[in-house]
């Protein structure tokens, strides 16, 4: 760490322990306000223009019924769904005045309906999903490029527009097989160990999809590529997971403030840091999904997340619950008097000491 940013840390570090209230009461609210400031550069952190960019894509693999309950079809439907207005991300965005965009990264449909295509849906599709990883790559490592250089672009626009919160979301039928096989190349943890049920498979369906998933593995001998992400992402990726790395890698560029949502966020991260080691300093972490690996993968990241809440929905929908804590957060680090400005006696026994301007 540098010491300019140590110096900014023992400063806000300070301003936190002399809001009036015992230090550390506010709990897991304080190091976010610390982190808010860090991330942001500031002593004034703030949150503008929230947004949630939900990235929908396909998988060849869901054609098979392999690793998933629901057809392949659902992707595109739900997408409609989004541009609706009735999904959870849609209720929640709208309850906490956080903004929506969809992007088609690579979703299987070419016929969206004109009546419901607004603002908030960018058409950045690559392909009609991804070739089927059974029998071969899952994406061209040029297709690969192009996906993460979309997701870059995406939030840079946003930032451009006075976004600094940031915070995202995925819909793609068998999209948690791939980021458990992209789990399991970069962390080395079993494959049995990070595939979860997804969408809802029952006990049979899930024996059946962790076979399938292991046999995957060794066919592409993903240990081969636990370093090297655009290969990885070619070989068992989507394309809503290679733009959201892409989306991480400029969010932190522009010293946003990234919501990590759950699994399959997550494992877009676990890909964006192995590109830029530095990304995971500008994330919070929303909160741990009840999908199998996801408490694995915040342990592998040294994570606390937020929020407890035993979901496993995606959509972006854990982000949008955290912001509005992260909104609190910054809040009593502006806003709340410190002792001195309120007149109100410190503890004697407090150790703080002013740090050196």
């Amino acid at each position: 760490m540098s010491n300019q940013l140590n110096q900014l840390r023992q400063q806000l570090q300070f301003a936190i322990d002399n809001k009036t209230k015992p230090p550390g009461s506010l709990g897991l609210l304080e190091t976010i306000a610390l982190q808010a400031g860090l991330i942001q550069q500031s002593l004034r952190p703030s949150v503008q223009d929230p947004q949630i960019v939900v990235f929908a894509g396909d998988h060849g693999i869901a054609k098979t019924g392999l690793v998933n309950p629901f057809p392949q079809e659902v992707t595109a439907q739900m997408v409609m769904n989004f541009l609706r207005g009735g999904a959870a991300i849609n209720v929640f965005t709208r309850l906490h005045n956080i903004g929506l965009t969809v992007v088609d990264a690579g979703v299987n449909n070419e016929n969206w309906d004109e009546l419901f295509v607004s603002d908030h849906f960018i058409n950045a599709k690559i392909a009609r999903g991804t070739a089927n990883y059974l029998e071969s790559d899952a994406i061209s490592e040029s297709a690969v490029v192009a996906a993460i250089e979309a997701g870059r672009s995406i939030i840079t626009n946003l930032a451009l527009q006075g976004c600094n919160t940031i915070g995202f979301g995925e819909m793609g039928i068998g999209n948690t097989s791939s980021a458990a096989l992209i789990m399991s190349a970069i962390t080395g943890i079993p494959v049995v160990d990070c595939v979860g049920r997804g969408t809802g498979v029952n006990d049979d369906q899930l024996k059946v999809k962790i076979e399938t998933l292991q046999k995957v593995f060794q066919f592409h001998k993903l240990e081969l590529y636990s370093k090297n992400p655009i290969s990885l992402l070619g070989k068992v990726g989507g394309y809503e997971i290679a733009m959201m790395t892409g989306a991480f890698l400029a969010a932190a560029e522009h010293h946003m403030i990234i919501v990590v949502d759950g699994f399959i966020t997550t494992a877009a991260l676990l890909l964006a840091q192995q590109m830029e080691p530095g990304v995971k300093d500008y994330c919070l972490f929303a909160h741990t999904s009840q999908e199998q690996g996801h408490e694995a993968m915040l342990r592998y990241l040294d994570a606390q997340p937020i929020l407890h809440l035993s979901m496993r929905l995606g959509e972006g929908t854990g982000a949008a619950l955290a912001i509005p804590l992260i909104r609190s957060a910054v809040a009593f680090l502006n806003e709340m008097a410190s002792f001195d400005t309120a007149g109100v006696s410190n503890s004697t026994e407090s150790t703080t000491s002013r740090p050196k301007a």
